[in-house]
């Protein structure tokens, strides 16, 4: 199945099984969709805007998203590895990330840089994603698998990492005020600080 190929607005349609592995997507805007089991393994979307939209068991490996806007976009059980985020489209004030992840495969994607308050990465395996330099305060990373991510210069105030796992963050050199950490993982935090802890 493909896009209507005679419209470049979709309004509140249900996309079931669409296949654009390997293609382009260019200038489509889309408002109030729900995407289902869909292939966008190495899409190329271009300058595509997708408002109020979900995402629900698709794939988008690999997927390029240069000039793209999004609010208000969840994604639940997706796998979007190696994504670069940081080709999209943001506004210059953002009051809360337009985007929320759920139960999704995000490894060896990047926010590098990017300023998304309140990001939602709930139970999602996050392997060796880059947050370097970004901004994420009040972020939610419950139930994640963070081995490997990259923190540096990393807003991290407020964020909630409440059953997170294989995270390693230096608080030296990332902001953690008002963060949550579950009391057996938030040990991680110490490595960095050249104690020892003894029983």
């Amino acid at each position: 199945m493909k896009l209507p190929a005679d419209r470049k607005v979709l309004l509140s349609e249900r996309l079931h099984g669409i296949d654009l592995s390997t293609s382009t997507c260019d200038g489509r805007e889309f408002e109030d969709c729900r995407f289902e089991e869909c292939n966008f393994t190495e899409t190329a979307f271009a300058t595509c805007r997708f408002l109020d939209c979900t995402f629900e068991g698709c794939n988008l490996s690999l997927a390029r998203v240069d000039g793209c806007g999004f609010s208000d976009v969840a994604f639940e059980d997706c796998k979007l590895v190696g994504v670069d985020w940081t080709t999209a489209r943001w506004p210059n004030l953002a009051l809360k990330s337009p985007l929320r992840f759920r139960s999704c495969i995000l490894n060896d994607s990047s926010f590098f840089g990017l300023e998304l308050p309140e990001l939602v990465l709930d139970a999602c395996k996050a392997r060796s994603v880059d947050f370097r330099e970004g901004s994420f305060p009040g972020a939610r990373f419950c139930f994640s698998d963070l081995a490997g991510c990259l923190f540096n210069r990393t807003d991290l105030s407020g964020a909630d990492f409440t059953d997170a796992t294989d995270y390693d963050i230096d608080v030296n050199f990332n902001q953690v005020r008002g963060a949550r950490f579950s009391r057996q993982e938030a040990l991680r935090l110490l490595d960095h600080l050249g104690i020892e802890l003894v029983d």
